[in-house]
């Protein structure tokens, strides 16, 4: 082959690998991950001042627009349906390409889980893997999360998993995610206006320790290992729920490991009165997740904690938070047509569907 061929030969094979990346990003299903993960890449560079990394918890819980509209900072979900604690510093690594964050939030409800029930679900880990953009890192933490070293090409190249959606090549929203950037309107959050109403389980006064699976807990030794090797702030939270007395001994222990490596575990399951809950009126889905009403108490007294706390600075009145200022004032208007639908269907007892049981 003379030098000419070479070059040639090199020209198309990355013209070849731009083009299938090109096309994966764009005909990758759409939906909320993909929205949010486009709309995470899409943020200027060093602009994010919290990220919250976690399960289904994070994004409908905590409103980022609200956060910045009423405490003045920046914060973004970089959250997954049922998400592996095996994925948290592959996505701190990938965070920590284009942003700065003075301030991790983990979401701890899947340390509870056992590795076996996440795995029996692809869809846990493409939820990750699959929202990333192709880089080494990506291919890092696919090698973290797939086991079977023969399934790993179809991780790799995604666009394997979701060729038969070829027609979506046409729609405009498709279109713009070419680079995999497309802006979020509500900056990840999600709202909803379904009521699935609830009871508290108080274990505040549960006590006693019991061993999180082995798993998890390797996943939450290096994730602390990676916070301290690289002088991360961190915050590890549990969002309210209906709380389950062998869980709670678990976060128990979650708790005496997190603290006795230097950082905060806040269990907000024990401040529902200062948070202001009412499992009646404030859950989407029967205790698993809250609704409009929920995530503006949620997101008050969450955004109180880290500006008191963590010396969350206030931005508002900085230039080039436009974007920002917008999505604070659809959040505003979404949650005032939010709360009219609740209140309607609290009167008409029009609950939502019995929610599909997540992994013990």
């Amino acid at each position: 082959m003379t030098r000419k061929q070479a070059v040639q030969s090199v020209i198309f094979i990355a013209l070849f690998l731009y083009l299938l990346m090109t096309v994966t990003y764009i005909i990758r299903t759409n939906g909320d991950v993909k929205d949010r993960f486009t709309g995470f890449y899409a943020e200027k560079d060093n602009t994010i001042d919290v990220v919250m990394v976690g399960s289904s918890p994070v994004y409908p819980y905590y409103a980022a627009p609200m956060m910045w509209g009423q405490y003045g900072f920046r914060a973004y979900p970089i959250s997954t349906n049922l998400q592996r604690p095996v994925a948290a510093v592959g996505l701190l690594e990938e965070v920590r390409k284009t942003q700065t964050p003075s301030l991790y939030v983990f979401e701890m409800r899947m340390y509870t889980a056992r590795e076996m029930d996440l795995t029996n679900n692809m869809a846990y880990t493409r939820g990750v893997t699959d929202n990333m953009k192709y880089s080494w890192n990506r291919i890092k933490v696919i090698n973290a999360m797939v086991e079977d070293v023969s399934e790993r090409y179809t991780y790799y190249f995604d666009i394997f998993k979701y060729h038969s959606n070829w027609k979506t090549m046409v729609l405009p929203e498709q279109l713009a995610c070419f680079r995999y950037e497309k802006p979020d309107d509500q900056k990840g959050y999600v709202m909803t206006d379904e009521v699935g109403p609830c009871e508290a389980v108080d274990t505040s006064g549960i006590t006693e320790r019991l061993p999180m699976p082995e798993y998890q807990e390797e996943c939450l030794e290096k994730l602390l290992d990676y916070l301290e090797e690289n002088e991360l702030q961190a915050l590890f939270i549990l969002s309210p729920t209906v709380m389950e007395e062998e869980k709670q001994k678990m976060y128990n222990y979650m708790g005496d490991i997190i603290s006795g490596r230097g950082y905060e575990f806040l269990n907000m399951n024990d401040y529902y009165g200062e948070i202001g809950l009412d499992f009646a009126v404030d859950f989407s889905d029967y205790g698993g997740h809250v609704n409009a009403l929920g995530a503006e108490k949620c997101t008050a007294f969450l955004s109180g904690y880290l500006v008191e706390n963590y010396g969350i600075k206030d931005r508002r009145g900085e230039k080039g938070c436009e974007s920002w200022d917008a999505a604070y004032a659809q959040w505003l208007k979404e949650l005032e047509e939010a709360k009219v639908t609740i209140a309607k269907r609290i009167e008409e007892g029009d609950f939502a569907d019995a929610p599909v049981e997540e992994p013990e």
